[in-house]
């Protein structure tokens, strides 16, 4: 028998409707299984059992008579720090941040809520969300449950472990420039970053979306009903759209005559690994031999672009810095403040130059992207790095040069998924990226779906250490 923990939402959805889990049952085990692993993985912040299961007790009581408010009613989620949720404070993953409770449910958590989903706990993540770690002032060190050593990415870096770990099967990450899609691949997940504005989120900002961390491309198509549902504070958002998210359910047979670029070189930043390289052209070639028409293409991502973004992030950052009191700002990690301060030499000619490299990077993506249906590449060029270090240079001034991979798709606004497509001899997850033309998220999920039944069976999810 399935242990509890290892059940996607559809499977517990369909255990409720035959009475033969309860919410309060999942929540106790799950409660007990992010107990072992706790100790070792600090994915969670927030962690309040009893908050949990009232809320579980509550829905227990809902589908005892025949009444379930919503569609994830029961159903164990975990929401990123840096998603509101009432009463609680969101410290944005810095020791520098006022812990001041909230006075609503960001639009994410209201939807949740709305639909009945059980909240487990929030999840960690960096300082302000700007690194592809799970290192934090705020946090404790969260590291990746396939190997302790490693790091899980960030910045949703509880969001990703805690989807590898098993703590419930929904969870909801942010991503600007790679920040759902990049713990994902190194946690061997599946994390799909919507078209900008899918997901109603708030603060928006340009860029930046939330999604689904999920074990399964089902389990993400399942959250996005409830998603994508409109909120009003989100000035960014889509029109409001009734798309069919069930008919992700395809067979490989859907990729037959699809035209799927393949891009093994981003055009800067880090090398691609050989076992990277290799395991996507893997996957494009069962692309391939189930009918999809592979395109090579070229490299269309600059250093001027990817430096020009880093230039104007540093310097909105060293502005966020420049608000807080000297005591608060001490209290920003290192890395970050080190990061930030690197734009002071920057005079007002350079930083309008770099502004602009987000429309070019938009432009130039739109472009190469248009010549194809879908996109493959890797997810990052390498696998998780050592769980210590802030970002895998090391080096404040050279922090982005993994994100080449993703971060275009942020800029363009295009949906990006990524799920596993292989591991390393070492045992450390792969991840191969699908991006698709703006809007067309439905249809990534369907390629995805559709390479998830392609691909060689993974290995058994990590158990907790000592079990």
């Amino acid at each position: 028998m399935t242990a509890i923990h290892a059940l996607g939402a559809a499977e517990l959805l369909a255990a409720y409707r035959a009475r033969g889990l309860s919410p309060v049952e999942v929540a106790h085990a799950l409660l007990a299984h992010m107990e072992r692993w706790e100790p070792q993985l600090h994915a969670s912040w927030l962690l309040r059992p009893e908050r949990t299961l009232e809320q579980a007790r509550a829905s227990e009581s809902r589908w005892l008579r025949g009444a379930p408010c919503g569609p994830l009613d029961g159903v164990p989620v975990t929401l990123k720090d840096n998603i509101a949720t009432l009463g609680d404070a969101t410290p944005l993953g810095t020791a520098a941040t006022a812990l001041t409770p909230s006075q609503v449910n960001a639009p994410p958590a209201q939807r949740l809520r709305e639909a009945g989903a059980v909240l487990l706990c929030k999840t960690t993540m960096p300082d302000y969300g700007m690194l592809s770690s799970g290192v934090s002032s705020f946090h404790p060190l969260t590291r990746n449950p396939w190997n302790l050593a490693k790091g899980p990415g960030g910045s949703s870096a509880g969001a990703g472990a805690a989807a590898a770990a098993g703590y419930g099967p929904l969870h909801v990450g942010t991503d600007i420039g790679g920040s759902i899609r990049l713990p994902a691949a190194w946690c061997g997940v599946f994390g799909f970053k919507p078209s900008l504005g899918r997901v109603p989120i708030d603060p928006p900002y340009t860029g930046r979306a939330a999604g689904p961390i999920t074990r399964s491309v089902q389990d993400a198509a399942l959250m996005m009903q409830v998603l994508a549902r409109p909120d009003i504070r989100d000035s960014m958002s889509l029109p409001p759209q009734r798309i069919a998210w069930e008919r992700h359910a395809v067979g490989p047979q859907h990729l037959k005559g699809l035209r799927l670029g393949l891009l093994p070189d981003a055009g800067c930043g880090l090398a691609v690994q050989p076992e990277v390289r290799s395991a996507v052209e893997t996957a494009a070639a069962l692309c391939e031999q189930a009918g999809a028409i592979i395109v090579p293409m070229r490299p269309f991502l600059t250093r001027a672009m990817l430096d020009g973004m880093d230039h104007f992030w540093r310097m909105r950052s060293l502005m966020d810095l420049r608000q807080l009191p000297p005591a608060q700002r001490d209290k920003v990690l290192p890395f970050i403040r080190a990061w930030a301060e690197s734009a002071q030499g920057l005079n007002a000619e350079q930083i309008y130059h770099a502004s602009q490299q987000f429309h070019v990077t938009r432009v130039a993506t739109v472009l190469a992207c248009s010549q194809v249906d879908y996109v493959l590449s890797p997810t990052a060029p390498i696998t998780a790095f050592d769980a210590e270090l802030p970002s895998p240079t090391n080096d404040p001034l050279r922090q982005l040069e993994h994100i080449a991979f993703t971060v275009p798709c942020n800029m363009s606004e295009q949906p990006a998924a990524s799920l596993p497509c292989g591991m390393t001899r070492d045992g450390l997850p792969i991840g191969l990226q699908i991006a698709g033309q703006r809007f067309d998220d439905l249809g990534v999920l369907q390629v995805a779906r559709a390479f998830e039944q392609l691909r060689d069976p993974l290995p058994a999810w990590p158990a907790p250490p000592h079990t």
